[in-house]
């Protein structure tokens, strides 16, 4: 802690700008991991499998049943789906479509923050960088090269803290984005699989024999 500290110290104000970034990220990271992890994704596979098997059995009310009982994603779409009592595939899959542009953006919300918040710890380090440099040329004696010394290796502290916060930050949103990514492919593949449930098509879905 007292490093940390010290650290902190040695990079002067901007580090304490580059700590609101990091602490924003971090904010919107935990929030996006509640939202795409904790209540969108839900055991999505699993979920599909039930509710179109009961919708192949003709137990169209007890999958209604089942969305309604559950708070992910998938069982807003397989509810509004299942709801409308159309047999028109027209009319299903526009619905399946609007509830699509409906549903995918809560899972993308707020993700370039993540980005936003990297790139301006970074170049909040490089700033900082530089600012501990000036000030060291400006306070060194002349023939003295301790302090220079001592002044540009506090001139690292800023862009390694930043790179540091922009790392965990990248990572955290490319995690994210990949999850968002194979929860909008389920969305699609449930749409679809539905539909077909509904008009008594064969079902497709990868790796079926």
């Amino acid at each position: 802690m007292t490093t940390t500290l010290q650290w902190f110290r040695e990079g002067g104000a901007v580090v304490w700008l580059i700590a609101l970034c990091g602490l924003i990220g971090l904010a919107v990271l935990f929030e996006r991991v509640f939202v795409i992890l904790l209540r969108a994704k839900n055991n999505g596979r699993h979920f599909i499998e039930r509710i179109i098997k009961l919708v192949r059995a003709g137990k169209v009310e007890d999958a209604i049943k089942q969305c309604a009982e559950s708070k992910a994603v998938l069982s807003d779409m397989g509810l509004l789906i299942l709801r409308s009592r159309s047999r028109d595939e027209a009319e299903l899959r526009t619905l399946a479509q609007a509830v699509s542009f409906a549903l995918i953006p809560l899972l993308t919300r707020r993700l370039q923050y993540l980005s936003t918040m990297a790139l301006a710890a970074v170049m909040l380090g490089l700033l900082g960088a530089m600012l501990r440099a000036h000030e060291a040329l400006l306070t060194a004696g002349v023939g003295s090269s301790a302090p220079l010394g001592a002044g540009l290796a506090r001139a690292f502290v800023p862009p390694a803290i930043g790179l540091g916060v922009a790392t965990l930050l990248i990572v955290g949103r490319a995690y994210l984005v990949s999850q968002a990514e194979a929860l909008t492919e389920q969305l699609h593949e449930f749409s679809a699989r539905l539909v077909n449930a509904l008009l008594d098509r064969p079902d497709v879905r990868l790796g079926h024999r």
